[in-house]
């Protein structure tokens, strides 16, 4: 990446914060990092409760980006084949032909995942890790981009299927949305209407993959991986975890950690940008051992820990 490609990347990507930012008041970190999902095309998971503009989000990112935006209720009786689609027998042509379900989609929103049984949410996460649906040995891209944000209540679990760990590994960012501030929150009662509505679009679905593909050329130094892999190895040794993270985790730091760089218009990363992400990217694979976790600790805390123990690549000077 250049200096010119960065600066304008940087320049593009403030524009896409800002149209978004329009709908959700009061969240710029959280849309950045909906933004940097996407662009390294990858996955969000929202932890959240009802009512902080989830949705909103989903709908406010598709339009910006002229991309199409489908909305999946997660329930029990939800089957594999309401989200990816179906083969149906034409009797007037004497064919069987595919119907998409609503997974083909630039942002599909999946509603509280974990209300839908382990073959549904694993028929989701494949068509996200593969990037596209196979029904009846005939498979089907999905497009570019594509990106799931998916949605979790932690308030009411009865009755919900915990997403297991290796397929929360699956989802490149997790965060939340929480609640505005309180001059967000007046602002948006006064207006007292769906805020994506004429949301115009500022980029191109092509223009989002040109993106994707100039921010992977972002330099990273030797260090700077050096330092990713120290961490998510401090992880895996922390007496606090029984699982650290995986070399997945490592890699979806780096790719963020490129989109992030670019965004804010420099063509090269710093430890800054990892520590930036390395809460949202990793924790949200750590599992805890059982001691820890009675006694109240979170993978936010260990890893906290873990970004102070480990020493990130001092600057050198010629």
């Amino acid at each position: 990446m250049t200096p010119e490609q960065s600066a304008w990347f940087a320049e593009t990507f403030d524009t896409l914060v800002e149209n978004v930012g329009r709908a959700l008041l009061g969240k710029d970190r959280t849309i950045r990092l909906a933004l940097t999902a996407m662009l390294a095309e990858g996955h969000l998971l929202l932890e959240d409760a009802p009512g902080t503009g989830k949705t909103s989000l989903a709908k406010a990112v598709a339009a910006t980006v002229q991309g199409s935006h489908h909305r999946i209720q997660f329930t029990p009786d939800l089957l594999p084949s309401d989200v990816t689609g179906v083969t149906i027998y034409d009797q007037s042509s004497h064919r069987f032909e595919f119907h998409p379900g609503p997974v083909f989609a630039s942002v599909v929103l999946a509603d509280e995942i974990n209300r839908a049984s382990p073959k549904t949410q694993a028929a989701l996460l494949e068509v996200m890790e593969e990037g596209n649906v196979t029904v009846d040995g005939v498979t089907h891209p999905v497009g570019r981009p594509f990106m799931v944000i998916a949605t979790q209540n932690p308030i009411e679990q009865a009755g919900t299927y915990r997403l297991p760990e290796a397929q929360l590994d699956r989802f490149l960012i997790k965060t939340s949305l929480g609640y505005p501030d309180r001059a967000s929150a007046v602002e948006i009662m006064a207006g007292a209407k769906d805020r994506t509505l004429n949301l115009p679009a500022r980029i191109t679905t092509q223009a989002v993959g040109t993106m994707a593909d100039l921010a992977q050329t972002v330099h990273i130094d030797a260090s700077v991986l050096d330092y990713v892999a120290r961490l998510t190895e401090a992880t895996r040794d922390d007496s606090q975890t029984s699982l650290g993270a995986s070399v997945r985790g490592g890699l979806a730091l780096v790719r963020c950690a490129k989109v992030w760089a670019a965004s804010t218009g420099r063509e090269y990363v710093v430890p800054d940008d990892v520590k930036d992400l390395a809460q949202p990217v990793l924790a949200h694979r750590l599992v805890l051992d059982s001691e820890a976790e009675f006694a109240g600790v979170t993978a936010e805390q260990v890893l906290a820990r873990v970004l102070a123990d480990v020493a990130p690549p001092v600057l050198r000077v010629a």
